[in-house]
């Protein structure tokens, strides 16, 4: 990349006592796997709107559509508090121009999936977003954002990750005086990356270049990003990687003879019955990439999205 990648991330994950509790809830995969090619913007919301360390617990309550933060104890409504910050702290990430966000799950304030929402009676009667991821993912609908757990998870992981790179190459496509003729050459690399995570898109996003000449430029990048970023959000399946290794075969048609054909199939239909990872196939065609000198093939984001050091193609 041209620059570092800037990641916002929930300061406790950092390490950084800032939990209602004192306490803070480090998460050595993001402090020591990550630190390597991302730079961390630290965000505790709660001690930014004001609020001090320790403090009082706090839960949403009410309506599931619009809840309110209510502190558990002394019941009192830190709603428009945490609003106003939010309103003006989104703002702030625009200009600290961040790639991607961490959050901290469970939290009313950072959490962005399942965060428990309660009645009055303090029973527990739906889910939805902490009023701060809320905030955050609304401004910014096509930005990466996952939660510290579920980045256990190793598809998710793999997922977010190369949805930042995307990212990152996607806006640095942006600044970088475009134009049609560029779009159409950062499409062409893209495209096999596109097949593994969603062949609707790919091909949505081909007739748009394709007719790309007759759209206004300003409104042509935007319709590709959105459905870039759209396409990345889908995670990239076996069946789908598969289909990728069975289409980069076709242009060894020339290059290969038969008993290294049989090789990579076998190394393929290894990877689709789950006994090896995906990256013992990949090793093989990137052999035979730079052996044969295959251009188109070498420029291919699918083959490297994201850099070999983070394993995570050992995994899926």
């Amino acid at each position: 990349m041209e620059d570092t990648i800037r990641v916002g991330v929930s300061s406790c994950l950092l390490g950084n006592k800032v939990r209602y509790d004192g306490g803070h809830k480090h998460d050595y995969y993001i402090t020591d796997a990550l630190s390597r090619y991302f730079s961390f913007v630290p965000v505790c919301p709660e001690v930014e709107c004001g609020l001090p360390v320790p403090r009082e617990a706090m839960r949403l309550v009410g309506n599931i559509e619009n809840p309110r933060l209510i502190t558990i104890k002394t019941g009192i409504d830190l709603t428009e508090k945490m609003l106003r910050y939010s309103a003006a702290r989104v703002k702030e990430l625009e200009n600290d121009d961040i790639d991607a966000f961490i959050f901290k799950k469970n939290s009313p304030s950072s959490g962005l999936y399942r965060v428990k929402i309660y009645d009055q009676s303090g029973r527990v009667h739906g889910k939805g977003q902490g009023l701060f991821a809320r905030s955050l993912v609304e401004q910014f609908p096509y930005l990466p954002v996952e939660e510290e757990g579920r980045l256990q998870d190793m598809s998710l992981r793999e997922n977010f990750i190369e949805r930042i790179f995307s990212y990152k190459r996607w806006k640095n496509f942006l600044i970088d005086s475009p134009d049609f003729r560029k779009l159409i050459t950062f499409h062409a690399h893209h495209k096999l990356q596109l097949m593994a995570h969603s062949p609707k898109h790919l091909s949505k996003i081909g007739k748009l270049v394709a007719e790309g000449k007759n759209i206004p430029v300003q409104i042509l990048f935007k319709q590709y990003g959105e459905n870039l970023m759209e396409a990345m959000s889908l995670k990239a399946t076996v069946k789908k990687n598969v289909n990728v290794l069975h289409h980069i075969i076709g242009y060894f048609k020339k290059h290969i003879g038969s008993d290294d054909k049989k090789e990579l199939l076998k190394l393929i239909d290894q990877y689709h019955n789950g006994y090896s990872p995906l990256v013992v196939p990949l090793t093989l065609i990137n052999h035979y990439i730079r052996k044969h000198r295959i251009i188109y093939l070498s420029d291919q984001t699918y083959l490297e999205p994201h850099p070999s050091e983070l394993m995570l193609r050992n995994h899926v």
